[in-house]
């Protein structure tokens, strides 16, 4: 049986896909993380790290507005402020890592939830629960899910916000860690949408886990790996 071809990606990074700058710091937190012999708290440590590096960067991509303020000198400054409102979607449960990074950088903002779960057996997602800002569609988005493998869960939520009137052009997904064969189906749906990303690995294995991978984040992260 011929194994599948890793489809290109090559006319969606820089793009619709943005790779944070594999710099030493990044690869050296990436590290310590895909390190199966790694504990919990230096896990969690290092995360929230690359974490924060995302919200920053998918923060950098929503509009902003002229705004001038004085300065402590009494001159102007021609600054920039958000134009609009924001708000985050997290993607339970391993989406919950990232709220918290958020908050830190954009106190009071709101987050709804959507709960989407994979069989284990078909690895087809399946949505369960939603809980939105009820002016989501007028809001841009910041979409927030560690994990992007096959694409089925981020094809889910989209479809919820989509469904709810969220322009695609309005989501920014603020992604840890993906591969190819996400980015293809993804981005091949949804051309408008930006992904914000810290590593794109090889390949999907046999079993849909990415190579060479992370393990499952939100065991390892909220520390529930079997």
């Amino acid at each position: 049986m011929t194994a599948p071809t890793t489809p290109s990606i090559e006319k969606y990074l820089g793009t619709s896909v943005r790779l944070l700058p594999q710099t030493g710091q990044l690869r050296a937190l990436h590290t310590v993380i895909r390190d199966r012999d790694a504990g919990r708290e230096e896990f969690v440590h290092h995360s929230r790290r690359i974490i924060r590096l995302l919200i920053e960067a998918g923060l950098g991509l929503l509009p902003f507005a002229p705004h001038e303020v004085r300065t402590p000198t009494g001159e102007a400054y021609q600054g920039l402020r958000f134009a609009s409102g924001l708000c985050g979607v997290t993607v339970l449960r391993a989406g919950e890592s990232m709220e918290g990074e958020l908050r830190a950088v954009c106190p009071g903002v709101r987050i709804g939830k959507i709960l989407i779960q994979r069989d284990e057996t078909t690895k087809r997602p399946h949505l369960y629960y939603t809980s939105l800002p009820s002016d989501i569609a007028e809001r841009h988005v910041l979409l927030l899910d560690p994990v992007m493998a096959t694409g089925g869960t981020a094809l889910s939520a989209l479809q919820v916000l989509g469904d709810l009137g969220v322009p695609e052009e309005n989501v920014v997904f603020v992604n840890f860690i993906t591969v190819p064969e996400g980015i293809a189906a993804v981005c091949g749906r949804h051309p408008r949408i930006r992904i914000v990303t810290s590593a794109i690995e090889e390949r999907l294995n046999e079993s849909a886990w990415m190579l060479p991978g992370i393990g499952d984040f939100g065991d390892r992260y909220f520390g529930t790996d079997r």
